[in-house]
């Protein structure tokens, strides 16, 4: 058997890929003239295949996505081919959580102004200085500043597309005693802190009822523009929404045009349909948008775990065992 590489990996990473794969050979390249020599005669493929490497391989049984997005990965000769695709789902979870609920504290505390006012050295509590309550009288009576505020276990989180990530998340929001519901095309039993999870046949009803919308789902076929200005105008006007899914579910100028009209009380991204966002688009100047350069998934633990389910499928390769993380090439994940 043999496993292609390419592009070329490090020596640490190859000797450990070496190590899980055995019998195995593995050719490690950095020219794409010579992966597409080398697997001709190859069984399993990492890095990024491309037409001429997949047309050129008479053997090839399985390829390893070294991403977990596949939207850029599938091509149509690979999609009608045989072989098996596996990707890098499920690493990401706990610091795109992270990132969500970083999102949802600010909005949820204001911190997302109380930022900006820090630069100019403003005091000036949302809801108005006026209203606060006196230590003579103790906070006896609900307050403008009270009002303005959010406690997270008052709120509804709304997530859509219950992956890794949404599992995630929603397992997050139970310690902050959220109410969480979800949609999924594919359903999963129910999970626990969860209250419902629903098919996407009911996504109305979860716009509607949710304070918070999290957009945890990929790069589909079915999901690209899914989020427009009729989906925005479902949502209460009290709500945010959250992408960290991917860029294309989202389509920005129809979310311009609600955040201006009030429909929404405000969005946090960090995908975006053009990245870099540029520098003239209106989401940088609104004050109630949080944006950050798709950075959601930033870890040091991201790159061990990536190196391990590659060496797990290489084991289960060589063993004949079922691969993990295998994808759907037409649904792209």
């Amino acid at each position: 058997m043999k496993l292609v590489i390419y592009p070329a990996v490090d020596d640490i990473r190859l000797a450990k890929i070496e190590s899980a794969a055995g019998p195995m050979s593995v050719v490690n390249l950095d020219e794409e003239s010579a992966a597409v020599a080398a697997i001709r005669d190859a069984d399993a493929f990492f890095g990024k295949l491309t037409p001429p490497m997949l047309a050129a391989a008479t053997r090839l049984r399985w390829v390893q996505s070294p991403t977990a997005s596949l939207e850029h990965y599938i091509f149509p000769e690979l999609v009608d081919h045989p072989c098996t695709l596996t990707n890098m789902r499920g690493l990401f979870g706990p610091v795109i959580t992270d990132h969500v609920f970083a999102y949802l504290l600010c909005f949820a505390r204001n911190l997302h102004l109380y930022l900006r006012q820090q630069m100019s050295a403003t005091w000036a509590p949302i809801g108005g200085e006026s209203a606060r309550s006196t230590f003579a009288a103790g906070p006896g009576q609900v307050s403008a500043m009270d009002r303005a505020h959010t406690q997270l276990s008052d709120c509804r989180l709304g997530i859509v597309g219950l992956g890794a990530i949404g599992r995630e998340i929603a397992e997050r929001a139970t310690a902050f005693r959220m109410d969480v519901v979800a949609v999924d095309p594919y359903p999963p039993p129910p999970l626990p802190g969860i209250n419902a999870v629903w098919g996407l046949d009911r996504l109305d009803e979860l716009l509607t009822t949710s304070d918070f919308v999290v957009i945890a789902a990929p790069h589909t076929p079915h999901t690209e523009g899914m989020f427009a200005r009729p989906q925005f105008q479902r949502m209460k006007p009290s709500a945010y929404l959250v992408n960290i899914g991917r860029g294309a579910i989202v389509k920005l100028d129809d979310l311009v045009a609600s955040l201006e009209a009030g429909e929404i009380a405000g969005a946090a991204l960090d995908v975006f349909e053009v990245e870099p966002l540029p520098a003239a688009h209106p989401l940088w100047a609104m004050e109630n948008v949080i944006m950050t350069p798709h950075v959601a998934a930033c870890s040091v633990q991201i790159a061990p775990a990536h190196l391990a389910v590659l060496l797990e499928n290489i084991r289960r390769f060589v063993s004949g065992q079922e691969l993990i993380n295998q994808a759907s090439k037409t649904l792209w994940f």
